[in-house]
């Protein structure tokens, strides 16, 4: 078993704890907090041994082989750099960091210091999607895809009265793209690649976040829109038109509830939904095959990674054309 520990302490991290603990390949060791009262309330929690409350001491400590970071997306590049440059392999939450360049100098550092980076995407890691690229093949040529993730936030009633929750606050890098679009994003350039072009329209709120967009990317015969959102809920989501049927999806992120509709309008159910950690521990399944089988998973792996820098990049420019601007960004 590999060692690991987490930064963060909301649900996600929960679920992906006990995602990894389930996959019987992680041992949970040590987790960070800001406060020490906070750290070992959640040490306790999760059966850890280690709290700390300082990143570089948690990040040069000899008590873990690597991190799950799923602190706030400004955060991430700092703590990040400062596991790899202590040689741990790292696993952040996405989106990994708000400028491209950012993202391709930490993948250089963990290259240079042979550790494995990751981004926490489920989408690359879970079995169900060779079920739904299997499915694509059989409607033919693709003219039309909807990829969807509408999302109303449990933050949004806070909000709305005049609160700035973190999930609202461009300070810290945060809206609908960042959050959501990103989980329509990496399956379209997975499936289709970079586009000749796109255009992004976006709702922006009151704090200078964005709450809602549509993006549409044109290709040679196709047009894919990307619709996201954070203030309000999807009733019809994910859809794949091809000219022998469509493929239709429930829930991009988690790959769910995918059903192949054939032209004879006969449909295939192939594939229901799972619980949120178990998906999780696919994710943690294969940080741990990329970390101890490099030679094995190395082009799975450089896939990863190149995906993970075109997103960014897609994001960024995005970003660009949207007028999303945040501090970090060049002047």
């Amino acid at each position: 078993m590999l060692r690991f520990g987490t930064i963060g302490s909301g649900w996600i991290t929960d679920e992906y704890i006990h995602g990894a603990k389930d996959s019987g390949l992680w041992e949970l060791t040590a987790v960070y907090s800001r406060t020490p009262e906070r750290g070992w309330e959640y040490a306790k929690k999760h059966g850890a041994a280690e709290v700390f409350t300082d990143i570089r001491a948690m990040a040069a400590s000899d008590c873990i082989d690597a991190v799950y970071i799923a602190s706030p997306n400004v955060m991430h590049y700092e703590h990040c750099k400062a596991f790899l440059e202590n040689g741990k392999h790292v696993i952040c939450e996405k989106p990994l960091c708000a400028q491209a360049e950012k993202a391709a100098e930490l993948y250089r550092l963990a290259e240079k210091n042979h550790v494995i980076f990751l981004e926490a995407i489920m989408f690359l890691h879970l079995p169900q999607r060779k079920l739904l690229e299997d499915a694509l093949k059989k409607i033919g040529d693709i003219s039309m895809a909807k990829i969807d993730f509408c999302q109303r936030s449990s933050k949004l009633d806070t909000f709305l009265n005049g609160e700035l929750p973190n999930i609202f606050n461009p300070q810290l890098e945060t809206g609908a793209l960042m959050d959501l679009g990103v989980y329509c994003v990496y399956p379209a350039l997975h499936f289709f690649g970079k586009p000749q072009s796109f255009h992004i329209d976006t709702v922006q709120l009151k704090s200078g976040a964005d709450g809602c967009g549509v993006i549409t990317m044109r290709y040679l015969n196709r047009l894919v829109t990307l619709t996201y959102s954070k203030l309000g809920q999807a009733g019809a989501n994910t859809d794949f038109q091809g000219t022998e049927g469509s493929v239709r999806v429930d829930s991009i992120s988690r790959i769910a509830g995918v059903s192949l509709w054939h032209k004879d309008t006969t449909v295939e159910t192939l594939c229901g939904d799972d619980e949120k950690y178990r998906l999780m521990g696919w994710e943690a399944k294969d940080f741990y095959r990329y970390i101890t089988e490099p030679e094995k998973s190395r082009a799975e792996y450089q896939y990863c990674v190149k995906l993970s820098i075109d997103v960014a990049e897609f994001l960024e420019e995005a970003r660009k054309k949207a007028g999303i601007r945040f501090p970090s960004d060049p002047k």
